[in-house]
C-alpha cells in the first residue's frame, strides 16, 4: 500500500508540473486525476488513472493491474458518484455511472485493442473489470485542492 500511495504521489506531482503529461510507461497515454471521498473514511483521495475519451465522457477501468479485487476508488465511486477529475490544467465536475452489458464490453474492449496492458489484467482475474464513465455536470469547481491523500 505504502508503495502504491509513493507512486501514485509521485505520478501526481508529475501530472500537475507537466499539464497533465506523464513520462515513463504513461508517456503518450490519456491520464486525469480522479478526486474521490473514502466511502468509509470520509477523506479526500486524489488516484491518477489513464482515461479512454468517449465523446463528452472519460471512460475509466477498474482493473487495479489485475487484482481479484477493485481499487478502493471504486468503490468510492458507488458511495458517492458526485465528484470531480483533474484533465490537463482543468478541474471538471463529474457524475460517475458505472457501464453494463454490450456499453461495457465494446468500451473495455476498445482500451485493450489501444493498451493491451488492460487485456492482460481482465486475463488475470476471474471478476469483470468494471468500466465506469464521468459524465461532466457542467457544473463549476474550485481549484483542486493538492492536499488530498493518494490510495490505490
Amino acid at each position: 500500500m505504502v508503495e502504491t500511495a509513493d507512486f501514485n504521489a509521485r505520478n501526481i506531482e508529475e501530472f500537475r508540473a507537466n499539464h497533465g503529461q506523464l513520462g515513463g510507461g504513461f508517456a503518450g497515454a490519456p491520464v486525469l486525476l480522479l478526486h474521490t471521498v473514502g466511502a468509509r473514511s470520509g477523506a479526500a483521495r486524489v488516484n491518477p488513472m489513464m482515461y479512454l475519451a468517449d465523446q463528452d465522457r472519460y471512460l475509466v477501468f477498474a482493473s487495479k493491474a489485475g487484482s481479484d479485487r477493485n481499487p478502493d476508488w471504486y468503490y468510492n465511486l458507488l458511495a458517492r458518484p458526485e465528484v470531480s477529475i483533474e484533465v490537463g490544467d482543468n478541474v471538471v465536475a463529474v457524475r460517475a455511472v458505472e457501464l453494463r452489458g454490450a456499453e461495457r464490453d465494446t468500451a473495455f474492449a476498445e482500451q485493450a485493442r489501444r493498451y493491451p496492458g488492460f487485456a492482460g489484467y481482465q486475463r488475470k482475474t476471474q471478476r469483470v473489470i468494471p468500466v465506469v464513465a464521468l459524465i461532466p455536470t457542467g457544473e463549476g469547481t474550485a481549484p483542486a485542492d493538492r492536499t488530498e491523500r493518494t490510495s490505490s
